[in-house]
């Protein structure tokens, strides 16, 4: 899964290590001085540094060169030393043109530095037309009437469940809070855990799945003036509903990102969170995370086949039904050679748009859905994009119809905690601390009841805020 690091822990980071940025140069252009863009260059930096897809991305990128003419420096900066390597590049007035493969809260941490060029981010998705977007990748990248950053994929949490089972037991579709406990309850049994989730307190991931849970149930860290929220009876209810469900129908010991993904490989729970990167995983496509079910030794895709997914969740406290994911950017910065990046970032989403949701579907589902000629391009090519790592097959080979639109669908329902709010930076910092992911230890353990566990993880989240004023 990815996940993002916050300012505090990257300073650590780089306290303990060398700063290390690894540049590819790119080919020099095949259009013989005729294309437009001819004499042009700038500098493009991505977050996404792991060597298969930095040279799929290199590969895209020789294409836009060829195409127009304009020289592109690509420039790999591992995802944890973002913060350090952003602040030392304004500092020395050598930031790059654009920045890609980031998530939201680095988004916010760009704008509230004055470091992006809205006005030509504005006129990019002007260019492409604004109704081929989602417009909540849209709206969650706008700060008042400024864009920040043009949007480009998602990856987000899901509920998982196995259909087969639920169809045998005539259980519906978990989708409320009431849903999902009725279901853990009735297929709860000595040989199947109802549910699994995370319960580490050292694991972004446990943050992440209960905030997938307390989106829906009206819960937020934080107002639009910066009060934390935390301790809100909306939030102890998301953790009371947790706590119970780990208590009564999950497996015993703390559950991290790995194990809660065995365990329902293993065909012991009936229903699972975990981020829509696990789908090439669960379909049989990769050696070194295979599905271990019974029923998997004949069929590998069994539980692909037979699994549902379940996009937003609905709370009993208040609030829509909501999901926890990611939308990752494209951002031109304010000091950009303005017209070659804007040609470079509308290429990205147009003719280069199929060829880098390639690099890794399961985690990149488009955000722009087709053209204003073909307005489901994108989404119908994603389908068909082959996923996997050590066997490649595209994903509308094990999933339905139904559970790939939820997948696509998903993003109008998107949230993250502080990001609407304006507290990019809190959200990031908690994620380093991770008061919520101990909250949920200490409910699930017994150690706390869910009042007191998210009082303590409010008074925590205001220390933070404090540190960070």
């Amino acid at each position: 899964m990815k996940s993002r690091i916050p300012p505090r822990k990257v300073a650590a980071a780089v306290a303990m290590a060398a700063l290390t940025v690894s540049t590819l140069a790119a080919c020099d252009s095949g259009g013989g001085g005729e294309a437009d863009g001819e004499g042009q260059s700038i500098t493009v930096q991505t977050t996404d540094t792991i060597p298969d897809r930095v040279a799929a991305t290199q590969e895209i990128v020789d294409a836009f060169t060829e195409e127009t003419g304009i020289e592109v420096e690509l420039i790999g900066v591992a995802e944890d030393q973002f913060n350090q390597v952003l602040t030392s590049g304004a500092a020395a007035g050598d930031l790059p043109d654009v920045i890609g493969s980031i998530g939201l809260t680095q988004v916010r941490t760009l704008g509230a530095n004055e470091l992006v060029n809205t006005q030509a981010t504005a006129e990019v998705v002007e260019a492409l037309g604004e109704d081929t977007f989602s417009a909540r990748a849209l709206e969650l990248n706008r700060d008042g009437e400024d864009l920040l950053a043009i949007p480009s994929e998602s990856w987000a949490q899901l509920l998982y469940y196995r259909t087969d089972l639920f169809d045998e037991a005539g259980l519906a579709a978990p989708e409320t809070y009431e849903d999902i406990l009725a279901a853990a309850e009735a297929l709860d049994s000595p040989e199947m855990a109802g549910f699994v989730g995370a319960t580490a307190p050292g694991d972004a991931f446990t943050q992440q799945t209960i905030e997938h849970v307390a989106l829906g149930n009206g819960c937020e860290m934080v107002d639009d003036a910066g009060e934390i929220l935390f301790d809100s009876p909306e939030c102890a209810g998301a953790l009371d509903f947790y706590g119970n469900l780990i208590q009564d129908y999950s497996v015993s010991g703390a559950q991290d990102v790995d194990t809660v993904r065995a365990n329902y490989f293993a065909g012991e729970a009936a229903m699972f969170i975990w981020s829509t990167f696990v789908l090439d995983e669960m379909a049989g496509l990769r050696n070194d995370a295979l599905p271990t079910c019974p029923e998997c030794a004949d069929n590998p895709a069994f539980l692909a086949e037979n699994t549902g997914v379940v996009a937003a969740i609905q709370g009993p406290d208040g609030g829509d039904p909501a999901q926890f994911g990611q939308i990752t950017n494209w951002s031109i910065t304010a000091s950009a050679n303005t017209e070659p990046a804007k040609q470079f970032v509308e290429y990205m989403m147009s003719d280069g748009y199929v060829d880098w949701l390639a690099i890794a579907p399961e985690g990149k589902v488009p955000v722009r859905f087709g053209t204003a000629e073909n307005p489901t391009e994108f989404s119908d090519a994603w389908q068909t994009l082959p996923v996997g790592v050590d066997t490649k097959a595209p994903l509308e080979d094990f999933y339905s119809e139904d559970v790939l639109a939820s997948l696509q669908g998903g993003v109008d329902n998107l949230l993250l905690w502080g990001i609407p709010q304006g507290q990019g930076d809190l959200a990031g910092a908690a994620l380093g601390e991770l008061p919520i992911a101990q909250a949920v230890a200490d409910v699930a353990n017994g150690g706390a009841d869910p009042q007191t566990a998210a009082e303590q993880a409010a008074e925590t989240l205001r220390s933070i805020q404090d540190s960070l004023e």
